[in-house]
């Protein structure tokens, strides 16, 4: 059986205010694409669908689009839902959607109920086990002490269970949605830490054929048979370094497994630049990256003026400007409460001046602050006569 594995398309969310709809419309054109050419049985989306709970109307409707066009392939699609997700609103409808041939898996309950699909050579069970928060589940999994690596593996017992009672022979594939130890984060996911602790061993998912992950949006192997697809597209310039894809799994008659990856679309390279600005500006390295989505890192030691309007004329597409100061190797460091103490309204705010700029304020813009905080003084005088 031939299954294409994707996750992670986060519906509705932009990239640094650059609206990403017409991008991911894009993507999923391609997934369908790549389902009839490449002669896919069934499509595995390991959740966050979508970015938030409640997406806008414009991500709705590119959902249901992408429902439509899958239903008319005639190829069953297994979906559960992540933790961006909405779960009880993802799965709104599941039990007539299910008639079309798509599957939607959002409820903790039901993770031991596989869709079950059959190929030439018998059946696969599709197990969906939807993003488990340990406070909310832990009843129902019967865990005295809730955490992701508990949940999941009472989780899997069901699966086990299951499995056990099928016909010998029995393919079985997992969608989940967790931090899988071994994996790769990147700046874009958000965090699920549970009691300070996020990962769960691969070795939880052992004893099924192949196991779908979501979450992390990059691209990685974890086993042979744990895989991450990442997102089909960057959400932050943590990504600039990875291959956005999904994974075209083929799964034996025996269990055996060969998997291929597969390019995703992406509207832009992403690039991320450092150093002064007149470098910057001036290096002919650079000229690769005067098309792609840029992060430029200053490290001047004094803030040059209009800096973003500078980069934007060589780079047009800068949408993220960091100001990192080079510091001397002798500079203190001291702690915060020590470079505050003893130090008065007026030069803690001239200190941060300095620090976000690089230069202290000059005469006039300390006399503005100083006004300020007379100003402020002089109300909370009021304030306390009026009492």
């Amino acid at each position: 059986m031939r299954l294409l594995h994707t996750s992670d398309w986060h519906l509705g969310r932009a990239f640094h205010r650059v609206n990403m709809l017409g991008a991911q419309a894009e993507f999923i054109g391609h997934l369908v694409t790549t389902v009839r050419e490449r002669g896919v049985d069934a499509v595995v989306v390991s959740g966050d669908v979508y970015d938030r709970a409640v997406p806008p109307l414009a991500a709705v409707e590119l959902f249901d689009d992408a429902l439509h066009r899958l239903a008319d392939l005639g190829v069953p699609t297994v979906m559960i839902s992540g933790n961006h997700d909405s779960a009880r609103r993802l799965g709104v409808g599941a039990g007539l959607i299910d008639r079309a041939g798509i599957h939607l898996r959002t409820e903790p309950a039901a993770c031991g109920t596989p869709v079950v699909l059959a190929d030439d050579h018998g059946e696969v069970a599709f197990y969906g086990l939807p993003y488990l928060e340990p406070a909310l589940v832990k009843d129902e999994f019967g865990v005295e002490k809730p955490g992701h690596e508990a949940v999941l593996a009472a989780a899997m017992e069901r699966v086990r269970a299951d499995l056990a009672t099928r016909a010998r022979g029995t393919r079985s594939v997992v969608l989940a949605h967790a931090f899988v130890t071994g994996g790769e984060a990147s700046d874009s996911e958000r965090d699920i830490t549970v009691g300070g602790v996020a990962a769960v061993p691969a070795g939880v998912f052992d004893g099924v054929d192949y196991v779908a992950l979501g979450h992390l949006h990059g691209s990685q192997t974890i086993t042979e048979r744990v895989r991450y697809s990442g997102s089909p597209l960057p959400y932050s310039f943590s990504e600039a370094e990875h291959r956005k894809s999904m994974w075209l799994v083929d799964l034996g008659a025996d269990g055996s497994l060969a998997a291929e990856r597969i390019d995703c679309p992406v509207p832009r390279a992403l690039a991320r630049i450092r150093g002064e600005l007149e470098d910057l500006l001036a290096d002919p390295e650079l000229a690769r990256h005067e098309e792609a989505w840029v992060e430029a890192t200053l490290t001047d030691p004094v803030r040059p003026a209009d800096p973003m309007a500078r980069l934007s004329e060589r780079f047009p597409h800068t949408l993220s400007l960091v100001f990192d100061p080079e510091r001397a190797p002798d500079d203190p460091d001291v702690s915060y409460a020590r470079r505050l103490a003893g130090r008065s309204d007026q030069e803690i705010a001239e200190d941060f001046v300095a620090h976000v700029r690089g230069a202290g304020p000059d005469a006039r813009e300390r006399s503005v602050l100083r006004d300020a905080f007379d100003a402020v003084r002089a109300d909370e005088t009021v304030r306390e006569v009026a009492r």
